[in-house]
């Protein structure tokens, strides 16, 4: 990778909630930050941004991956630090969205920053061209803006927005900097109101507010139909409007006011009444505890706009509608929803008429092509599908002649008509060729930028080719394939159901590792989509638990450790790539692979106490292992105490780096920012270490048990758990189950085990425990409910 502006050092101006939260993500990543925020009038300066930085750690959901890194932000204030921002590469100003506050702080800061330091501002709606001309004139063409989504962290889009004057040489410095070093999804846009994602997705809201208002619908239904149903997030529509505050709502709305006087849909550009008489009662939403919802206790209410209550939320839908949402076919789907009776349908018809509508005829202006549209709505908004890409699922030219139909009828914006583009004959706007560019009236075909390189099997567009590979062998639950250029690493990939583990994915395993040993230099385990897996295969357990099948069970549990097992002695390396879920058996796997690579959100956690069990493939066993190899110096128990807990309390680590906190992850196992880089990094991993002379770890490896004194220790601290109500009682018999494992059983403390002694132990101790007829009923709960059971 070439790096001709490394950032050593960047810099955050103002600690309100953005601000923070980019530090905080800034850190996740490793890259050293400063903190700046006003001076406090009286006591320690620095009072206000330490107390942001204070309140990171009680955010949810959390912006830092572990707790401690906190303490890795620079706290700073204007009045003492500013000469710091010599040495920082990146200046990100995140203050109010006031023109005058942010010119004033430019002039402030100009005269302290170095020569090639780049500046961006994190405004989501000012123009880039006004505030560049804010600047002084040798720092205009290192501006631009870096529109963060909130949450940071957890959203994946960053807008880039350069200003006519922009160096296009930073702009493909920071892109590749954002996607590697940070994770994100770039989206360059047009420096126009509210730039991509907020301007369509502000626009679907006030959309689907509007026709909430002709059809006369409940928020409540509404929301109903415009979340999973739609493949969009559950938040929805109106929990979202509470989510953002409902006083933010408003400022976007008057922003487009403001800025789009000539836009044809700008009747929609208006506060629902309903919202700006919840603003005034101050019902802000959920920061103040209601807005169009209400909790009281556990019901949650809804706001009846007729009647100013209100009401129990419980959302009825027509039979009809309900039919039509469950329609797996797109092109089916949308015929049914233009010609349906019900209000619903009608409602839904209009909701995406005017979406697609909105779209097409701003596309020119505010997008160079509609790639960008579509990856700011599913990047920035969580939706499964972007606008064109719905549009283009749903039959392109059929959609666009009932939306010309009624544009005639006066039912869509008459004065917006559909430009020519759209109406060509085309069957969509994404091919394996490229986007549509209505600006330059061409395909364009994605970035080739060398960092889009790393992205081996880059997130598709509905339309778009997939990259090719080939297919070494594959079988019901998995696929052994190679990528084309690096068809030296072999890779496995699980096709099971949410890739859990069946007796299909342990024979892929046994396969994959000894053609990897024969042809390949090493083994990725990969999946297309997350979770990574979440564990053993629940259904074919329990079947054979009820039927008191215990030699069946020994079989299955020691079939896995089996395969395990071949992972970690296999005589080349063999990869975990990890993104999303690595749950029970899907974490044993990633401990027993010579190495991990994780991206950065992953959730890696031992959860078998959930559903009645104990970790039956390894997982014990290498806690036990890593419990004396972590501990430094003197006695190894009181980390095999922590990584104890964290089973019986079946924990979940909530991010790669409290994963190595908790054990699962190691030193030497990779963290990667951006998962779209992870099957490219997992590869050259398997590369460099067989490149070295690989060789698997010595196998008749033996440690000291904590044996007897150690089982009777954590016995006693269930106790305690159980009288404080942690645990239940069902709870605390697995718990002792798994003391018994993790300690090396009933023997005296210090005895030697070896790896087959604990492996022997984890089945016989599994097997039991699937004797009990609480571990079935917890096994019964999360197969119909997906929840478990505390029982």
């Amino acid at each position: 990778m070439s790096h001709h502006h490394p950032i050593r050092k960047a810099a955050v101006l103002g600690a309100g909630v953005m601000g923070a939260q980019i530090a905080a993500h800034l850190v996740n990543a490793g890259v050293d930050t400063l903190l700046y925020e006003l001076p406090a009038k009286e006591g320690n300066p620095n009072d206000l941004v330490n107390a942001a930085i204070g309140r990171l750690g009680k955010l949810k959901p959390a912006p830092l991956g572990v707790k401690a890194i906190a303490g890795q932000i620079q706290a700073c204030n204007y009045d003492q630090h500013l000469p710091l921002l010599d040495g920082c590469d990146l200046i990100i100003e995140a203050i109010a969205e006031r023109m005058d506050w942010k010119k004033d702080l430019y002039e402030k800061i100009a005269p302290h920053l170095n020569a090639d330091a780049w500046i961006a501002s994190n405004t989501s709606g000012l123009s880039m061209t006004e505030l560049s001309a804010a600047l002084p004139e040798v720092l205009r063409s290192r501006f631009c803006g870096i529109h963060f989504f909130n949450p940071p962290r957890y959203m994946n889009l960053v807008e880039l927005i350069p200003h006519a004057g922009t160096d296009p040489a930073m702009l493909d410095n920071l892109e590749a900097f954002l996607t590697t070093f940070i994770g994100k999804g770039v989206v360059r846009t047009k420096d126009t109101p509210n730039f991509i994602g907020n301007r369509v997705g502000v626009f679907s809201m006030l959309a689907t507010m509007h026709h909430t208002r002709e059809f006369g619908l409940g928020f409540d239904v509404v929301d109903k139909l415009t979340g999973p149903a739609i493949g969009r997030p559950k938040s929805a529509t109106y929990r979202t409007a509470d989510v953002v505050g409902l006083d933010t709502m408003g400022h976007v709305v008057s922003t487009m006011q403001n800025t789009l006087p000539d836009d044809p849909w700008k009747s929609y550009y208006q506060v629902p009444e309903t919202l700006s008489k919840l603003v005034e009662a101050g019902a802000l939403g959920q920061k103040s505890g209601a807005g169009f919802y209400r909790k009281e206790g556990k019901v949650i209410k809804v706001l009846d706009a007729a009647s100013g209550e209100y009401v129990v939320s419980n959302p009825q839908l027509s039979d009809e509608i309900q039919s039509i949402l469950k329609e797996r076919d797109p092109v089916k789907q949308m015929a049914a929803l233009r010609h349906g009776e019900s209000v619903e349908a009608r409602f839904m018809w209009a909701i995406f008429r005017d979406l697609f509508h909105y779209c097409a005829y701003h596309l020119g202006d505010i997008a160079a092509s509609a790639r960008e549209i579509d990856q700011a709505m599913r990047w920035g908004y969580g939706w499964r599908l972007g606008p064109f890409e719905s549009w283009q699922a749903s039959g392109w030219q059929q959609v666009a002649d009932w939306i010309q139909a009624d544009i005639r009828a006066g039912k869509s914006m008459a004065d917006a008509p559909l430009p020519d583009w759209v109406s060509d004959g085309r069957a969509g706007v994404h091919s394996p060729q490229g986007s549509y560019s209505a600006a330059e009236d061409q395909l364009l075909p994605r970035s080739r930028l060398p960092v889009y390189q790393r992205q081996l099997q880059p997130e598709l567009l509905f339309g778009e080719q997939p990259v090719s590979t080939t297919v070494i062998e594959q079988a019901d639950d998995w696929r052994l394939w190679t990528q084309a250029g690096h068809e030296d690493v072999l890779i496995l990939s699980f096709t099971s159901k949410m890739h859990s583990i069946s007796n299909g994915v342990i024979a892929g395993i046994m396969r994959g590792v000894e053609l990897a040993e024969q042809n390949y230099q090493g083994l990725v385990l990969w999946q297309d989509s997350e979770p990574f897996c979440v564990g053993a295969d629940l259904k074919g357990a329990l079947a054979l638990a009820v039927a008191g099948d215990t030699d069946g069970l020994r079989n299955m549990i020691s079939g896995f450790q089996q395969a395990v097992m071949r992972l970690k002695y296999a005589q080349v390396p063999s990869i975990a790539a990890v993104r999303g879920m690595a749950l029970g058996g899907g974490c044993e796997i990633v401990m027993q692979c010579s190495r991990a690579v994780a991206a950065f959100e992953s959730y890696i956690g031992l959860v078998e106490v959930g559903v009645g069990l104990l970790p039956g493939g390894g997982g014990l066993k290498e806690l036990a292992i890593r419990s004396v190899a972590n501990t430094k110096t003197g006695d190894a128990f009181p980390l095999l105490q922590q990584y104890y807990q964290q089973v019986a309390m079946g924990k979940v680590a909530g991010s790669a780096l409290e994963a190595r906190e908790f054990g699962y992850l190691t030193e030497r196992d990779v963290i990667v920012m951006n998962p779209q880089e992870l099957l490219y990094v997992a590869i050259a991993q398997a590369r460099a270490m067989s490149d070295a002379g690989y060789r698997p770890p010595i196998s008749q490896q033996t440690w000291s048990a904590a044996g007897d004194v150690g089982i009777a220790t954590l016995q006693m601290m269930l106790v305690n758990m159980q009288e404080g109500h942690f645990i239940s009682a069902h709870d605390r018999e697995i718990g002792n189950h798994v003391a018994s494992v993790i300690c090396g059983g009933a023997i005296d403390r210090g005895t030697p085990v070896t790896e087959q002694w604990l492996l022997q132990l984890e089945q016989e101790h599994f097997v039991a425990l699937t004797q009990l007829e609480k571990t079935q009923q917890r096994i019964e709960h999360m197969l119909t409910t997906g929840k478990p059971l505390r029982n």
